[in-house]
């Protein structure tokens, strides 16, 4: 196999190459409205994967990259192209269809792959070539077939890996073809993988349970491209879990500390994990010397019952509030992911998991219906028992145990209660005392472009929240205290999260936004009675 630094393929020829990433829609996670706020910003984070591909191409075939989080791909653009690559998530599927129809009106060659089409390959029948798995031996063959021939096979072509090709000798991924100050973080992968089998993760199906790694002066080297291209502030490592291989992620955080110190933390690093992070308290104090301020774990929910029932178990092997103040005390502030519809609920359920937020005091959860994904243990479940269900008028794809209407009914409650604009910035102004006080204090580097950065996204807040949010008095109830002790980095992080939160909460009780970000909104949109 070629070095990837000079792709995959020596080719023959040349091949015009346009990569698209699809859009999605708006979710608690990806903080759509936030970008208003953000002087530039226009996506949530630059697409890993697909530029991981892009960098795979021969460096002799022209490419070309958008992401339709930023703007739209133009005709001239697909009239351009020898042939169009796509990849992207379930949630994406609507989109990625919509963009293969594009394509074949210039009758252009489209080649899907990622998460998606390697799960269920059969959602993309009208695809020319898919191609299944990681990047290795499939994605030579699938180079080679386009450096002969460009014309549209007669029928569906199928790549699927078998030998991957090594993780660390993956090509840091073509950030040179994206501007990299549209999006609303910077994104890094050390490993992939997850060693344990929730009931409805599709993790260790895709990319099985032993998490492979690159090496920690990889990761120092992409940290590196980020910052030449631009990323401001925050870089989010879009691992797995994070935790995954606990001996591995000590090493590479002794790694991320000297390369924070080196270079004057010019980064605040988040990342996802499980809840036995907390367990781990010298990787927690490590974290905090590498500057990590934000841990997504997903807690799903707090009934022991419901987790064993997920296979969830290293939830339950502790009390989860002790977990969540144990990762606040080392300045994290956790970002939580809630599932609603498990076979385990019952009628109190909703009241019990508002109690949960309100005794946990962590301000952003995604809270979601229960989906069933393909390549799932809960998948295969649900359809041997006829509890799958492809009904666009629906929120999810599962016949939950209790009455449709009353699950939905139940959601609806805990989104409006939990996101009650005096209860969020309650929860914010709790943070300020359990976890900010304990993050690393420090000053990124001075630059002309982060001052007129900070100085438009200032001027946002103030006018966006301080003056024309209707929960503005709540706002100023929290925020007037920071701003008094010169703490302004909290009150823009208060007013992001806050102005999103607030408004896609509104959407979702309105019936303008989905309760699941699993969901594909290119179906009917989600209409909840009441």
């Amino acid at each position: 196999m070629a070095d990837p630094g000079e792709g995959l393929l020596q080719p023959r020829r040349s091949r015009r190459v346009l990569c698209v990433f699809p859009a999605y829609a708006p979710s608690f996670g990806t903080f759509q409205h936030a970008y208003e706020l953000l002087p530039g910003v226009r996506a949530f984070m630059p697409p890993q994967g697909l530029l991981a591909v892009a960098a795979t191409v021969p460096r002799a075939w022209p490419v070309r990259f958008v992401d339709e989080n930023v703007r739209p791909v133009t005709d001239a653009e697909l009239a351009w192209s020898d042939v169009v690559f796509l990849s992207g998530m379930h949630v994406q599927r609507g989109a990625i269809r919509r963009l293969i129809d594009a394509a074949h009106r210039h009758d252009k060659l489209v080649v899907v792959g990622g998460p998606s089409a390697s799960a269920a390959p059969e959602y993309y029948p009208e695809a020319d070539a898919i191609h299944v798995g990681e990047i290795g031996d499939a994605t030579v063959a699938l180079l080679a077939r386009l450096d002969d021939d460009v014309a549209r096979p007669a029928r569906q072509l199928r790549f699927e890996t078998v030998e991957r090709t090594p993780f660390d000798a993956l090509p840091i991924p073509a950030y040179r073809l994206v501007d990299l100050r549209r999006y609303f973080l910077g994104s890094i992968q050390f490993s992939s993988g997850c060693p344990f089998r929730c009931e409805f993760c599709d993790i260790p199906g895709l990319y099985g349970r032993v998490p492979r790694l690159k090496r920690p002066e990889r990761i120092c080297a992409e940290l590196d491209a980020l910052r030449a291209g631009g990323v401001r502030g925050g870089v989010y490592f879009v691992d797995d879990n994070f935790i995954g291989n606990p001996n591995a992620t000590r090493t590479l955080l002794a790694a991320l500390v000297g390369w924070q110190r080196r270079n004057g933390y010019p980064f605040r690093l988040s990342c996802e994990a499980s809840l036995n992070l907390a367990r781990h308290r010298d990787v927690l104090a490590a974290m905090r010397e590498a500057n990590f301020a934000t841990v997504f774990c997903g807690i799903e929910s707090p009934e022991t019952e419901a987790l064993e029932r997920m296979r969830k178990s290293q939830n339950a092997r502790g009390p989860i509030l002790e977990a969540v103040a144990a990762l606040n005390a080392h300045g994290l502030e956790v970002v939580a992911g809630i599932i609603l519809g498990l076979d385990t609920d019952d009628a109190a359920t909703p009241d019990r998991v508002v109690a949960f937020v309100e005794a946990s005091r962590i301000p952003m959860l995604t809270i979601n219906l229960l989906y069933a994904l393909p390549r799932t243990p809960l998948w295969s479940r649900l359809a041997a028992a006829g509890r799958l269900v492809d009904d666009p008028a629906r929120a999810s794809n599962v016949v939950f145990a209790r009455p449709y209407d009353e699950v939905v009914a139940g959601w609806r409650r805990v989104v409006a209660t939990v996101y009650d604009p005096v209860r969020l910035l309650d929860r914010f102004a709790a943070q300020t005392h359990s976890t900010f006080p304990h993050r690393l204090h420090v000053r990124p580097p001075l630059d002309p472009d982060l001052v007129r950065f900070g100085l438009g996204l200032l001027a946002r807040v103030a006018w966006k929240v301080g003056v024309r949010a209707d929960w503005r008095a709540a706002f100023w109830d929290v925020a007037r205290p920071l701003v008094a002790r010169g703490r302004m980095e909290e009150v823009v992080q208060l007013a992001i999260v806050a102005h999103h939160l607030i408004r896609f909460t509104r959407e979702c009780l309105g019936g303008e936004a989905e309760a699941s970000f699993y969901a594909d909104p290119s179906r009917a949109a989600f209409r909840a009675a009441g």
